[in-house]
């Protein structure tokens, strides 16, 4: 079975994400292993400028690295990354499912991640050129994942 790690920068608050979360999570374990890595985020103060934006991310940035697993596959959500229809996506995670027992998604904290990170990764994705709540492309994520196995599996899924 595909182990799915999910390496994430801050906590949900709100209650109707924790039960999405929840219920894919719920939803994918007849498919996959899957846990969260929940990192602390850093304060964003109101006046932020380009050091101490940067100063954020490294912070952030030392806490994902440290916590990325060595034999997975690592898989950054970027807005650089590679945009999929969910049949290209579903398609993405059989080959790399047929290559690697480990997969790791990373998602950054609300300033993004590093160049540093990102070179750590092996893949980019992107979701959409939109620029979406950190906590929310938590739930992108699960659905995508969800969706892409129940393609694979030949399975019925709304379109």
């Amino acid at each position: 079975m595909l182990n799915i790690h999910i390496v994430c920068v801050g906590k949900i608050k709100e209650n109707y994400l924790k039960d999405a979360i929840s219920e894919y999570s719920r939803r994918l374990s007849r498919y996959c292993k899957l846990d969260f890595i929940e990192l602390p985020d850093e304060k964003i103060p109101d006046k932020l400028n380009s050091n101490l934006e940067l100063d954020i991310k490294e912070k952030e940035a030392k806490q994902i690295l440290s916590h990325l697993p060595k034999d997975s596959f690592k898989i950054a959500l970027d807005l650089k990354g590679k945009e999929f229809t969910s049949e290209e996506f579903s398609k993405k995670l059989d080959d790399l499912s047929m290559e690697n027992s480990h997969i790791t998604f990373i998602i950054g904290g609300s300033l993004g991640l590093t160049e540093e990170v990102l070179n750590n990764c092996n893949f980019k994705v992107c979701f959409s050129k939109m620029t979406f709540p950190h906590q929310l492309i938590r739930v992108f994520l699960l659905e995508q994942i969800f969706r892409a196995f129940k393609i694979s599996h030949g399975e019925t899924y709304h379109r």
